[in-house]
């Protein structure tokens, strides 16, 4: 379930059915000497700045082969129907390039490498021919239809061309090499014919790749959902600072008139007194407002997440997010054993951050040939690779008489467990992540559990 995005972060990808419910907890071991704790970084630095939730229909693990076609031909009835059906048809198509090329450059055989490049190009092919047939009459429509045109050719060909420069080579598979770029070619020579791009945005990298980002998000509408945000305990934390605040300033009152009764001139040891009362106050206003509101807010969920579709503004689902600190003895009981099965040498001192995921579907079905939304969330631990030491060394090695050295760098490990539960079920996996300062390194699934 737990599976590496890119160099710094992780993703977990549930789906969800029409009126379901589902829990995500994951309770992060994380060794001291990474330097990780409440002061160099709070959970609401983390949520803001590298957590992310998504939800869109049905994408989830696709494949060209899965990719549903039969909304492209439906291009009549009303502008926004049409709109959101070509949008869910280039989205699965780019997920779904995505992750096949992504497995097909972990292929190290090189026939083997090379049939599934050309079967996927092929298949690729055949899903462009299914968009350009159904190129609507309406002039409102074309507009939509040019984007999406324009934008899955490029990324297609993105695709193949870092496929033939990061995968496999050898010389008796030039035939294919040369079949992979003359579709490349193809493509680049279709998107020119229609003048899709101007000549002066293609000849700047970071114009045609800004445009191409922007013809993205325009396909994501409609598909992906929007999302609001709202911290859910801001009027409660004023309270508490406001009621905190009454409280010492009433006992700092009482001190200063006490002083006063006792002092009937003004004198420098009064001056004093007061300055020292004062002081005293400012010191521990913040400490005891953190320490009662940490009490309050324990346990209770922090951010919540509404999710409407962009079209029809339908609430679709609802999501409660916890982060906090906590200690090894308030995590429970099934999630402690799994822990302490760890081996003597990973049971280091650790700080012990909770995340949990509750969400909620409200609607009760989606858009028609829709069963279930994919859920995405992201997990970067830049924060966390960010306070390590770059700590590269040097190991020796001697063979026969000669002595020869290598650099080696320094890795952590974190200890991740994850508790899914989704509906009377409840999955549990313990997961270990070793990173450097600039990737992940592995992600290993230890232990998988359900009951």
């Amino acid at each position: 379930m737990l599976k590496q995005d890119e160099n710094l972060s992780f993703i977990i990808e549930p789906e969800l059915s029409p009126r379901s419910e589902q829990r995500i907890d994951m309770y992060f071991s994380i060794p001291n000497e990474m330097g990780i704790n409440p002061q160099t970084l709070t959970e609401e630095s983390y949520f803001n700045n590298h957590f992310k939730s998504y939800l869109a229909y049905n994408a989830n693990n696709i494949h060209l082969p899965l990719v549903r076609s039969r909304f492209v031909s439906k291009n009549k009835g009303e502008q926004q129907d049409y709109r959101q059906n070509l949008n869910l048809y280039c989205y699965q198509v780019r997920l779904a390039i995505d992750t096949d090329i992504k497995d097909t450059l972990k292929i190290e055989e090189v026939d083997e490498f090379y049939q599934r490049a050309i079967e996927l190009c092929e298949q690729s092919q055949s899903l462009l021919r299914k968009l350009r047939r159904y190129t609507p009459d309406d002039e409102k429509l074309i507009s939509f239809y040019t984007n999406a045109d324009n934008y899955l050719s490029w990324h297609i060909e993105q695709s193949f061309l870092k496929l033939l420069a990061e995968g496999a080579r050898s010389s008796d598979h030039a035939k294919q090499r040369n079949e992979l770029m003359n579709f490349c070619k193809a493509e680049q020579a279709y998107r020119h014919e229609l003048q899709y791009n101007s000549e002066s945005t293609l000849e700047d990298a970071n114009r045609i790749t800004n445009k191409m980002r922007l013809l993205q998000r325009l396909i994501e509408h409609g598909v992906v959902l929007n999302r609001n945000t709202r911290y859910l305990n801001s009027y409660l934390k004023r309270l508490v600072k406001g009621t905190v605040t009454a409280i010492i300033m009433a006992l700092v009152m009482l001190v200063v008139l006490n002083a006063r009764i006792s002092f009937t001139e003004v004198t420098a040891t009064l001056v004093i007194i007061l300055g020292a009362i004062y002081g005293m106050r400012e010191i521990f206003k913040e400490d005891i407002t953190r320490i009662i509101w940490r009490a309050i807010v324990k346990g209770r969920p922090k951010w919540r997440f509404q999710f409407r579709n962009s079209v029809t503004k339908d609430k679709i689902a609802t999501q409660y997010i916890w982060l906090e600190y906590t200690r090894f003895k308030h995590i429970p009981d099934n999630v402690r054993k799994i822990f302490s099965k760890r081996r003597q040498q990973n049971k280091q001192a650790a700080q012990w951050l909770h995340f949990a995921s509750e969400i909620r579907v409200n609607a009760k079905e989606f858009l028609p040939g829709y069963d279930s939304l994919q859920q995405t969330l992201q997990f970067s631990l830049a924060a966390f690779a960010r306070n390590l030491k770059k700590g590269e060394g040097k190991i020796y090695h001697l063979d026969n008489n000669k002595i020869s050295k290598q650099s080696v760098e320094r890795r952590y490990q974190l200890n991740v467990v994850l508790s899914y539960q989704n509906g009377e079920e409840i999955k549990y996996q313990r997961y270990k992540i070793t990173l450097n300062r600039s990737k992940i390194v592995s992600i290993e699934l230890i232990y998988n559990e359900m009951e």
